[in-house]
């Protein structure tokens, strides 16, 4: 199972104010015991939401609203992708990393669908398509 591990934002991370160097190799002590598990697929950090944009959709319409958005505990600031077990696994390895704020922080775990989780809606077709895009990406990484 894959779960998305997201680290929500705090006031501290969306004022760019930047980990201390403890905390920084407390971090790549942790992403290292993740990797050499087996656990860790990808992970990195995000720019506040200042230097960002938002995309809405109403039918055919689009419109952008730049950055900053409010409600800082409401944004991400950070995420890994962990392949592991269970959820109840996923859950072990989040309670073992360090607090990744200065502050009280919040981290919050998501399962990725899989292509089997859409049943028959996900047709031959679309499986195929789906393959070629995993393995392109796979070749340009």
């Amino acid at each position: 199972m894959r779960f998305m591990v997201i680290v929500k934002a705090t006031a501290e991370s969306e004022a760019s104010i930047m980990p201390s160097e403890e905390l920084m190799a407390a971090m790549g002590r942790y992403n290292e015991e993740l990797l050499k598990a087996g656990v860790l697929l990808a992970g990195e950090g995000l720019q506040p939401s200042s230097k960002g944009a938002r995309v809405m959709f109403s039918g055919s319409q689009r419109s952008v609203r730049h950055g900053p958005f409010v409600e800082p505990q409401e944004l991400i600031a950070g995420f890994w992708i962990f392949q592991v077990e269970s959820l109840d696994k996923c859950i072990e390895w989040v309670k073992r990393c360090p607090n990744p704020m200065p502050s009280d922080s919040e981290i919050e775990i998501r399962q990725i669908f899989e292509v089997e989780d859409f049943g028959d809606a996900f047709s031959p077709e679309l499986r195929e398509q789906e393959e070629r895009i995993r393995a392109q990406l796979s070749s340009d990484n």
